[in-house]
């Protein structure tokens, strides 16, 4: 499995289930749409007044579930980062090319605010024949070993 294959699995879906923890420990989950870039990082758009925002403002390491169809499913746990300044033209634009109306909602709805994730650790399950599981851990978004 490479990177390559990673981005264009993950390309394939613009829906991800999103995992975070609220600041009393417990799990939430919520459906997001994103957007991948070549290094891997994932980009969304939420609110400022939902749950998964609070949540990762106190604990920014989160989970995604991505593709469930034909038993083949991505997991991925990465740091999340809000996107601010020169850095997050770069990244919304990437967003903007999966969401065409993702620059409408940026530029009209109050509280919009986008997120990158960096991965940490990738799991890839195809549970169909021949299995393949296979895993890829990373430090701070390089690729350190399969």
């Amino acid at each position: 499995m490479t990177k390559e294959f990673l981005y264009d699995f993950i390309s394939q879906h613009n829906l991800a289930v999103i995992a975070t923890v609220s600041p009393e420990n417990r799990p939430e989950a919520a459906i997001v749409g994103i957007a991948i870039s070549e290094s891997l990082e994932i980009i969304f758009d939420t609110l400022k007044t939902s749950r998964k925002y609070l949540n990762i403002l106190q604990n920014n390491h989160v989970a995604f579930v991505i593709g469930w169809d034909n038993e083949t499913t991505l997991q991925y746990e990465g740091e999340a980062v809000e996107l601010t300044g020169p850095d997050a033209v770069k990244y919304k634009e990437i967003y903007f090319a999966v969401f065409d109306d993702g620059k409408e909602r940026a530029e009209t709805w109050s509280g919009i605010v986008h997120f990158k994730i960096t991965p940490a650790w990738i799991r890839y399950s195809n549970y169909n024949e021949p299995l393949n599981i296979e895993e890829m851990f990373f430090a701070q978004g390089k690729l350190i070993t399969k």
